[in-house]
Order: structure tokens, then C-alpha cells, then sequence
């Protein structure tokens, strides 16, 4: 299939080569054959109805320091091509939001992954309450009185933004931290947005799992391990890549929240569990596919690419411009 992609993402040249899912994704569509533009979030506009882009094509090579190749600056109409992918990392703001609001315009006649809408309405802290019998206990509030009630039946918790990425901004706070309520007043000074509070999981310091899933379907495995004296096993904090593999429980909760992925058109969605619970979902800017891939000889890149190519195939017709 020949197909014309148009990633908005971050800038190319942070790409690590070697990290990078956003990298995994371009160069195996360039693999097949694709052709590639690249345009950055600010660079989307809507013109006299039309939804465009200042883009610019796009060529990758393996090469550290010398990973692409952009083209001029054109504009384009995103309704002319094939895929537009949504890489972008977060954090999932207003400006994330209109840039959903923008790509629906063109969804589903060009196949936006993920879908905006359900990006939209998927953060990951939130969206995974929607199934609470496989999260932890949790609150989300701004009220300190229930903040300091959880802490008292849970002893241990953590704190974190509602909207944060990447482990900013978590805490562990012990049952005697004295720090908790200046925590408090420090988030909600910051922000009008509640915190999400969750029971402390010690099975953490074994490691957090991130589980891709493709469609709906399992697709590997990566265990991420916290270093000495931290809680948060993010690899970009310090965390360490083990190989893993999925357990039955690890299986149930993909198999409980695989069908609701798929049907709101999630196609590249990663999960994060600690010992039997699941604490996010993300498919706003899912990674660690190339970590997966050389622990177990995958390629999950080719199996996303496979699933957009059957979507694609069953997409209404276009429109004349």
C-alpha cells in the first residue's frame, strides 16, 4: 500500500534514534515505501475551512547525528493525504486539545492516530478510572481534608499532577512526612486542576511495566526499574529496561480493556502496571516500542503500520476538494 503520512511531532532533530517511538514509526513507514512530511503543533492552522499544515518532507536514515532530511516548507492540506499521525508529547493542555479539535475535521476520511476525538477524551489519568476494579486505590480531588483521610487509611500514597507527563512532579509521601500538606498547597497554587492521589505500591521498586498495545492487542512488554531511592521507574529519570513478559493478570487487563481501545480507534496505546494494578493508559504519545523490539526480536512498528494499513483500506471515500 502507498500510503502519504504527515507526523506532527515534536522537532526531528531531538529524535533519539535509538529511543525514539516517533523514529520507529517514520522510518518504518519510509521502509515501506511512504511518503513522509514532518510539521511541528504550532505549524497546524485551519484556513477558510480546510485544515493545513506548513510541513515539510521528510527523510530518516540510522545514522547518530545525521538521523534526517527536511525538505522545504510547503503548505499542506491534510485532507490530501493518507495518515496524519498525532506524536506530539504532552502535556495534554489547551493547546493539545484545539490541535484534536482541528484534526477532527479531517477524521476519519484521512486516518488521524489516534483518533482525536478519543485522544481528547482519553487522558491517561483519567481514562483509566473507567476501570476501577484494575486500578489501585485512588483519589482525585483538591480538597485536603480527603487528601489527609486517604493518607490515613492508606498510609503511603503518591501524589501526582492530573495532567503531568513523564513523572514530573511525583511524590511519595510516608505515613509521618510532614510535607504533605505544603505539597497540596503547592499544586493547587500551580493549578486549578485536582491532584490525582493513589496508595503507595511497593512492588514499584521490582519495576513499572509499560505494556503496548496495538489495536486492542498485547504487543510486548518492557519492564521499567526505578534506581536506588527514587519511586519512579520512568527510563528518562533514571529508570533501567529489563525484558519482560506478560503476566495472566497482565494478560486480563489487556484483555478488559483491549475492545474499548479498538472500537474508539486507539490504534498505539501504552499501559503502565505495578504488580497487579493498572495506574495509566496513554495514548496521547505512547513510547518504548524500540526497547521492546530488542529485548524480543519484534518489530512493533510493522504491526502498528500493519493495523493503520487495514483501517485505511476500510475508511470512507474522500471528498473532492
Amino acid at each position: 500500500m502507498s500510503l502519504a503520512v504527515a507526523i506532527q511531532m515534536d522537532p526531528i532533530e531531538r529524535a533519539d534514534i535509538d529511543a525514539s517511538s516517533d523514529f520507529a514509526l517514520a522510518f518504518e513507514a519510509q521502509n515501506r515505501g511512504y511518503a513522509l512530511y514532518h510539521y511541528l503543533p504550532q505549524d497546524l492552522s485551519f484556513v477558510h475551512g480546510r485544515v493545513r499544515a506548513r510541513a515539510r518532507a521528510l527523510k530518516l536514515r540510522r545514522e547518530r547525528g545525521n538521523h534526517y532530511t527536511l525538505g522545504g516548507f510547503e503548505t499542506l492540506d491534510l485532507a490530501t493525504v493518507d495518515v496524519v499521525l498525532m506524536r506530539q508529547d504532552p502535556p495534554f493542555d489547551m493547546a493539545y486539545i484545539t490541535a484534536t479539535h482541528l484534526l477532527q475535521h479531517i477524521h476519519p476520511a484521512t486516518l488521524v492516530v489516534n483518533d482525536p476525538a478519543s485522544v481528547r477524551d482519553a487522558p491517561e489519568k483519567l481514562f483509566v478510572t473507567h476501570f476501577p476494579d484494575l486500578m489501585p486505590p485512588t483519589l482525585i480531588t483538591s480538597d485536603r481534608a480527603e487528601i489527609a483521610a486517604f493518607r490515613a487509611e492508606h498510609k503511603h500514597i503518591i501524589l501526582k499532577p492530573l495532567f503531568g507527563n513523564g513523572g514530573a512532579g511525583v511524590f511519595h509521601i510516608t505515613p509521618g512526612d510532614e510535607n504533605l500538606n505544603a505539597l497540596v498547597e503547592m499544586f493547587t497554587s500551580m493549578s486549578r486542576e485536582p491532584i490525582v492521589v493513589q496508595r503507595y505500591l511497593p512492588e514499584v521498586r521490582q519495576g513499572d511495566k509499560r505494556i503496548i498495545l496495538v489495536d486492542g492487542q498485547p504487543a510486548g512488554a518492557v519492564m521499567r526499574v526505578p534506581p536506588a531511592g527514587e519511586a519512579r521507574a520512568n527510563l528518562h529519570v533514571g529508570g533501567r529496561a529489563e525484558k519482560a513478559t506478560l503476566t495472566r493478570r497482565e494478560r486480563q487487563i489487556c484483555e478488559a480493556i483491549g475492545p474499548t481501545l479498538a472500537e474508539r480507534g486507539l490504534i498505539f496505546a501504552g499501559i503502565d502496571v505495578i504488580g497487579d494494578y493498572l495506574t495509566e493508559i496513554n495514548v496521547t504519545s505512547p513510547t518504548g516500542i524500540q526497547e521492546i523490539d530488542r529485548f524480543d526480536g519484534v518489530k512493533i512498528a510493522a504491526q502498528i503500520w500493519d493495523a493503520i494499513e487495514k483501517r485505511v483500506s476500510g475508511r470512507p471515500r474522500k471528498r473532492a476538494s
